[in-house]
């Protein structure tokens, strides 16, 4: 079993930053291919991005690339997302995910573990 707890979630005005954190339990963690979702009101949980067992491959849905970074630190049990230049249509609870491989997903059904979210509120 992994439980994950996420933090870092807050509000924020366009164009700033935050960074969200996701502690995983266990002495897996290093073997697991992570991931963030998150879910507006009213929509469905959507992809945001994801990362191999060893951070060397990395997946980002479109409306985040290029200022979102995800990353981990396996030592800690750790996996981060860095948001930068944030939007308001960023606005969302987020979610962390693990995977019970070490191959990167980017669907929910694909995720093993979730935890129970962090919301993030972006104003204009």
């Amino acid at each position: 079993q992994v439980q994950l707890v996420e933090s870092g979630g807050g509000l924020v005005q366009a164009g700033g930053s935050l960074r969200l954190s996701c502690a995983a339990s266990g002495r897996t963690f290093s073997s697991r291919a992570m991931g963030w979702f998150r879910q507006a009101p009213g929509k469905e949980r959507e992809f945001v991005a994801a990362l191999s067992w060893s951070g060397d491959t990395t997946y980002y849905a479109d409306s985040v690339k290029g200022r979102f970074t995800i990353s981990r630190d396996n030592a800690k049990n750790t996996v981060y997302l860095q948001m930068n230049s944030l939007k308001p249509e960023d606005t969302a609870v987020y979610y962390c995910a693990a995977r019970n491989t070490r191959h990167l997903s980017i669907i929910t059904s694909g995720m093993d573990y979730w935890g129970k979210g962090t919301l993030v509120t972006v104003s204009s």
